[in-house]
């Protein structure tokens, strides 16, 4: 520390003023720099503008009216449907198929709306399944997968061709599935699997088996081509294993001794483990039997 002597009567030295400091303004750095600032603005006010440029063009219907002139140009260009090939059908007709694929709004190849034409086609009775595709520039490519008939199903005095599941296919030109099966009754039609299921049970009657008639839609009598019928019990598994045993008795038996052939009518195996026989064949033996009988009683007296 200085010691600074004095004089008596000397003044006091003058101390300097201090300097006082300006106040420094506050810095901030921005993050990008002003030519960076301004053309990031100038892009957000162009996006700005053509968002509001769609807008009212899609307000004034600009899009369709762009888009329609395209399809009709393409049209003009030759991009139209004017072939269709259709592969895969057998028994159906090919008008629906043609008019499945051309029921739309235009036959622009480009507006082709395939999966409405594939939809049109499986609601169509003979189509299990359908596939389209286009053939550019102007042909539509459709293969078709058909259901099998299986079965006629009579009721109420017509005829119809199903398939499996029972699909009425069609009730025209039926002489052509005369070798097939026959089901008989309300409901039949839906009961078609079971009634094949049964009669496949017994091969070698199958090839006998005329028609499988549904009784009271709960059992199925089996009518043969030789005239007889089958009564079958109630349940699916119950009248497999009758008709089973129906086919083993008629292959034990010799020619002259046959269950099928005329001399009886109806087999009747709905009581497990037995079977009733009915025919003229059995009648006349019943009578002759109680002729005998009533002879036998007039000689004893």
């Amino acid at each position: 520390m200085t010691t600074v002597a004095m004089k008596r009567g000397a003044k006091p030295p003058k101390r300097k003023p201090v300097a006082q400091r300006k106040p420094q303004r506050a810095m901030m750095n921005l993050p990008v720099d002003a030519l960076t600032l301004r053309r990031n603005l100038v892009i957000s006010v162009a996006l700005l503008s053509m968002a509001a440029a769609v807008a009212l063009a899609m307000l004034a219907g600009l899009p369709q009216r762009w888009w329609a002139e395209t399809v009709r140009q393409s049209a003009m260009a030759g991009f139209e449907i004017r072939h269709v090939e259709v592969s895969g059908t057998k028994e159906m007709q090919r008008l629906p198929v043609y008019d499945a694929a051309l029921s739309g709004s235009s036959n622009a190849m480009l507006t082709a709306d395939l999966p409405a034409i594939r939809a049109r086609l499986l609601a169509l009775p003979w189509v299990a399944d359908a596939s389209v595709g286009r053939q550019l520039p102007d042909t539509l490519s459709i293969q078709i997968v058909e259901r099998r008939p299986v079965a006629l199903w009579q009721h109420q005095g017509r005829f119809a061709a199903i398939d499996i599941s029972g699909q009425v296919l069609t009730r025209d030109r039926l002489e052509r599935f005369a070798s097939l099966p026959v089901v008989v009754g309300p409901g039949a039609n839906n009961r078609v699997r079971e009634m094949l299921t049964i009669a496949a049970a017994a091969p070698t009657l199958v090839d006998r088996v005329d028609a499988g008639i549904l009784v009271g839609g709960r059992r199925w009598d089996v009518r043969f081509k030789s005239g007889e019928t089958l009564a079958l019990p109630d349940t699916p598994a119950a009248a497999r294993a009758a008709i089973k045993r129906f086919a083993g008795l008629e292959a034990s038996l010799d020619d002259d001794s046959k269950l099928l052939g005329g001399r009886f009518e109806r087999f009747d195996m709905r009581v497990p483990g037995r079977m009733t026989v009915g025919g003229a064949a059995v009648k006349a033996a019943l009578e002759a039997a109680a002729k005998a009988q009533k002879a036998q009683k007039a000689n004893t007296i």
